[in-house]
């Protein structure tokens, strides 16, 4: 594991502003699935994120940003990505080492704790088509908001070229 802690949200926060990114951030109960967070639509405009933390048969791993409601094809989707054969889901110890976050707050926002490039952020091109997109900040306790533009600006300000790929069906 890093022997760097995670980053807080406030550290998040920080990153973002030293970028000149505007973002907005709503708190609200934890939330651990995508049915759970139905509820704060109405008062977070924008494109909601599910995050998939996968890896492929030589260990690659992924991190697949889509539009909550939208379908992947697991046993598909690593012709997209440039996988080495199916995916699988990536284990919790893995998460945690490589994004510094829990299962069910999986954030594309993570990258800002994945210094050594372990992951490849794969940003779905129909969520990218969103002016606004949604992540948790690190946790699941609140939802942050930023311009999808702003997304790719952070992932490459962190050392990461995300792919930007349609990946749902």
């Amino acid at each position: 594991m890093s022997e760097n802690a995670p980053k807080t949200r406030e550290e998040l926060f920080a990153f973002l502003d030293s970028l000149g990114i505007a973002h907005k951030t709503i708190d609200h109960a934890p939330v651990f699935t995508v049915a759970e967070s139905v509820a704060l639509r109405d008062e977070i405009p924008g494109g909601h994120t599910k995050n998939l933390f996968v890896k492929d048969k030589k260990d690659r791993y992924f991190l697949l940003t889509v539009e909550e409601n939208a379908a992947v094809d697991l046993k598909q989707v690593h012709n997209a990505i440039g996988g080495s054969g199916r995916v699988s889901f990536g284990r919790a110890e893995k998460l945690m080492e490589y994004l510094g976050v829990a299962p069910g707050s999986v954030t594309a926002f993570g990258a800002i704790n994945d210094t050594a490039e372990n992951v490849t952020f794969v940003l779905d091109a129909e969520l990218m088509r969103e002016e606004i997109v949604n992540c948790h900040p690190l946790s699941n306790d609140a939802t942050t908001s930023i311009a999808s533009s702003d997304l790719i600006r952070f992932m490459e300000a962190t050392g990461h070229k995300p792919l930007v790929l349609k990946v749902t069906s």
